[in-house]
This record gives C-alpha cells, structure tokens and sequence, in this order.
C-alpha cells in the first residue's frame, strides 16, 4: 500500500483531498496521481544531488509536485515565481538542479533560464517539465509524464532529504539553506519522514494556503497534506475570494501575513459578514512584525484563535505567541520555543539584562545553529559563537521572557512579508548613467508595513533623472518586488558615506519613521 493511501476515508475515498480554483482532488485520486508523480521522478536523471526547482504559482500541481519530490527522496527548490531568468539561473547553478518544473505562468522564463545555464562550460543539462505547458514546444509535458508513469505503490525505504530554500542576503545574492528541523524532521526512510507529518498542525482539519509556496510558511502545506489534512491552494491573495474560500470549504486553519489582515479588514463591513468564518479554529501569520491595532482588530474579529510565529528559513520558528500572551503583552513576538533560547546582547557580545535594547540572537541548543549552502562566510557572520545565531533584529525581552522586536541591524526590508535585501537594487542603481550613487531603505508603509525607497545621488544635479525612469530601469533587471517604489534625490553629503564606503541606514531610516 502506499503511504497517501492510509488517509483515504473507507467509507467516501473521493472526499476532498486537495483543491484549487480549478481542480478538486479526492483521496484515491490524489493517491493514484503521487504514485505516478513519484514513480516518475525515479525514472528521471536528477544529477548526484537528487534536486529539482520548483518555478511556479500556486496551483495543485504545484502542491503535487513538492510532496512528490519528498516521497520519492528528491530535494526540491521552491522557487519565487517572480525572478527574471537570470536571477533564475543563478539559483538553478547554484543548487545543482538538473530538473526545472514549471507552470503557464512562468514557462517562458524558465526554458530561457535553463538554457543559460545549459550553455555554460561544464554545466550539466536542465531538463524542463510543465503542466499546462503546451504552448512551449521547449517544455516536457508534465501531464504526458504522468500518463505513462506506473501507479503502483513506489518503493518507501529509501531515504529522505531536506528541500533546499534560497534567502537572500546583504550581498544581493540568494543564499540556499537546507530545510531545518522545525520544516524536515527526517528520518531513516521516506516511510519514517512521512510518519513525522502527522503533527497536532495537520489534524486540526481543513488548511487553506493563500501565501506563494516558496515561502516556508505556506509550504508547511505539504506537510500537512502529508499528515491527512485536507488542503486549498489559493493563487494570488485576493481578500473577499479567501473570504469565499474560508466559508465554501468550511478551512480549519490559515497561514498569512500581516499584509493579508490588512486587507481583509480593509473590506466592507458588510462584505466581511457575507461570509462564515466560525470554522476557522487556527490562524497563524509571521512574515513580518505586525502592527498592533491591526492584530487587536483581527482577533476581535475571528476570537482569540490567532498565533504568531517569529523565525526564518534558516531555522524555522524560534518564537511564538497566542491571542491570550499577545493580549497581555501586545506587540511581543513571543518567547523562544525549544530548541532555542533568546540571547539580548551590546555591540561587544555581553549579555543585557530584561528591558535593556540590544541585538538579538538565539542559542540553539541542538547546536545546529545556521548553515548557507556554498557561503561560509555568510554563515560565519551569522554566529556569535557556534550555535548562537542572529536574524538581523534589534529588540528586547521583559521580566515574563517575551520578546520585543524593535529594529533591525541588518538591512532588510519586509515588504508584505517578502524580505528584500537593499544590496541587490543598490548594485542596478549604480549601474544608471544618471546615478552617481545610492541607498535603498524600507520606509512606512499602510498597507504593506514598510515600502523600498530609493536615495539617488544624481550623477548631474542640473539634470537628473527621472522617478518613473529609475524604477523602470531596475524593474528591467530584476524582479518587481525588489525594485524601489518611491525615489528621492539627495545630495552626497546627505547620503554620508564614510570614508570606509560605509552608509549608516538607520540614520537615513530615522525621519521617515520618526513618530
């Protein structure tokens, strides 16, 4: 028998399984489609990594593809479907992928990434494979793999291995990071891993993913398909649609960000009681620090069923909090969840005491700390010794041991809950003929918590370059997202740079945020 098949209802095996706004899956089916998705992974040449990227929307496809590569001991690489195909590309060298899966949305620039990659020197072949693909001549089709593949029950002893996330990072270059702990529990075999799935997350009921799955939080979904539960896969967040999605499928629990509270209580009154939400039993969001009125607001609408969970990618959650410890201590993130412990120290390294500000790090008493794929200086940068690691933040603990967050030492953006790194858009800038130089920083915003802002440096003062043209100019060369949205001209002696090449941001940050 086949590991999905132990989740198939005796008494209703075509029960919902797994749904977009196309597709609805039931459990036998769903179980017949993982058998041939995996066993046609195992037909396939995925190189001495065992790895593929993933470079796709949000879709049941998607969701099959990610549960099949962990059934069948493949490493898979979420991919943000946003990146152009030479941000693509680097990820795909980077991570040794010898298979690119795709949807409609992204073929185009996934054939032209691979190809890139492929005609380099010494570089193995990217196979691409999609679904819904026929339009591309250039693309192996998905659906036609499946066909022919076997639905006999694949082997399970074999082992299993973390999926490989990419972060970016100061340097302007994603970073990968095998899955930790909290996201991969492992295990001798696939049949072992697939146990570990069965957490008190999945058996809360009926998921419903609204977030992009190359995100770690909303690809928490694999796990709990894995785990029996049910889920919906949404594409991009729309708020009354998830509205409908929450009362239509009757969700149990959700995964957002503060950007998607934002919007959900930006509706009409009258919209937002055209649905039933009282199915909903947990809501969960991370991502990005969330204001205060607007989490208070949330919980008054839906109860007291709202949890957070502050961490990264490269660890997994290191803190949380519920509806009842936020109340009591609004604006907290938490306090730390094993195996970590939180650690407030000054800029020499010593320990602070309850109330005193400082840079925050964690200690992971497993020892495990944190580890960049091919970066080791990026890793070294992270720790203050081995196993006490930092994510960039500026905050406090009081006498209770939650944890307060109230800057960043690093300069990352959260936009939404999609970290930018300024570094990558300040290497575009510099290369504008009408930049002389150029600093990006995250400014307020009401919708998306903080927005990226351009600071330009006119080559000519007496002629410098448009608004509208810089940011048009970098959403040429890279994704969107990490193009600034707002330009301001200032002068070089307003920029500050030291003598070192240094920029101090959070003195640049400090009259946007002022009040």
């Amino acid at each position: 028998m086949s590991l999905l098949a132990q989740h198939i209802p005796a008494d209703d095996p075509d029960q919902m399984a797994l749904a977009d706004q196309q597709t609805t899956l039931g459990w036998a089916e769903l179980d017949q489609m993982m058998n041939r998705a995996v066993n046609l992974l195992h037909t396939l040449d995925l190189g001495p990594e065992r790895r593929l990227a993933v470079f796709a929307e949000n879709s049941t496809e998607t969701v099959v593809a990610y549960v099949a590569a962990a059934l069948a001991g493949v490493s898979a690489v979420p991919v943000n479907f946003h990146l152009t195909p030479d941000e693509l590309a680097y990820i795909l060298e980077d991570s040794a992928s010898a298979l690119l899966l795709v949807g409609p949305e992204t073929a185009g620039r996934g054939v032209q990434a691979a190809q890139s990659v492929s005609d380099t020197p010494g570089s193995p072949p990217i196979a691409v494979m999609g679904w819904r693909c026929s339009d591309h001549a250039e693309v192996d089709s998905w659906e036609h793999g499946l066909t022919h593949a076997s639905d006999e029950p694949p082997p399970t002893d074999i082992p299993p291995v973390p999926h490989l996330f990419y972060t970016s990072g100061t340097t302007g270059r994603p970073k990968g990071v095998d899955a930790p702990p909290a996201l991969f529990r492992g295990g001798r075999t696939v049949e072992q891993y697939f146990a570990t799935c069965a957490t008190p997350n999945a058996a809360i009921g009926t998921h419903l993913v609204v977030g992009p799955m190359y995100h770690a939080g909303p690809f928490s979904a694999t796990r709990n398909l894995m785990g029996g539960a049910p889920v919906v896969v949404m594409g991009r967040f729309d708020a009354e649609a998830t509205l409908a999605a929450i009362d239509r499928y009757q969700i149990n629990a959700v995964f957002m960000v503060p950007t998607h509270f934002t919007r959900l209580l930006a509706l009409p009154a009258e919209m937002r009681q055209k649905y039933r939400t009282d199915s909903l039993v947990s809501v969960t969001h991370s991502g990005a620090p969330c204001p205060v009125s607007v989490k208070r607001a949330i919980i008054d609408w839906l109860g007291p069923i709202v949890s957070e969970g502050y961490g990264s990618t490269e660890v997994g959650g290191s803190c949380h909090i519920n509806s009842e410890d936020w109340l009591a201590h609004p604006g907290s993130v938490g306090r730390p969840v094993p195996p970590f412990e939180v650690l407030i120290v000054d800029e020499e390294g010593n320990e602070l005491p309850p109330g005193q500000e400082g840079r925050v790090y964690f200690t992971d008493t497993s020892g495990r700390g944190i580890s960049y794929r091919n970066d080791p200086e990026k890793t070294a940068a992270a720790h203050l010794r081995p196993g006490v690691f930092t994510l960039g933040e500026i905050g406090y603990t009081d006498e209770d041991g939650f944890l307060y967050l109230t800057d960043r030492f690093s300069d990352m953006v959260v936009s939404g809950g999609v970290n930018i790194y300024p570094a990558e858009t300040e290497q575009v800038l510099a290369d504008h003929p009408g930049v002389a130089d150029a600093a990006c920083i995250g400014v307020p915003d009401e919708e998306m918590g903080e927005q990226l802002k351009a600071l330009v440096v006119p080559a000519d003062p007496a002629n410098p370059p448009e608004e509208t043209e810089i940011i048009a100019f970098c959403r040429d060369r890279i994704a969107h997202y990490k193009c600034p949205r707002s330009v301001e001209l200032i002068s070089e002696e307003q920029l500050g740079r030291s003598a070192m090449g240094k920029i101090n941001k959070q003195a640049l940050r400090a009259p946007y945020w002022k009040g």
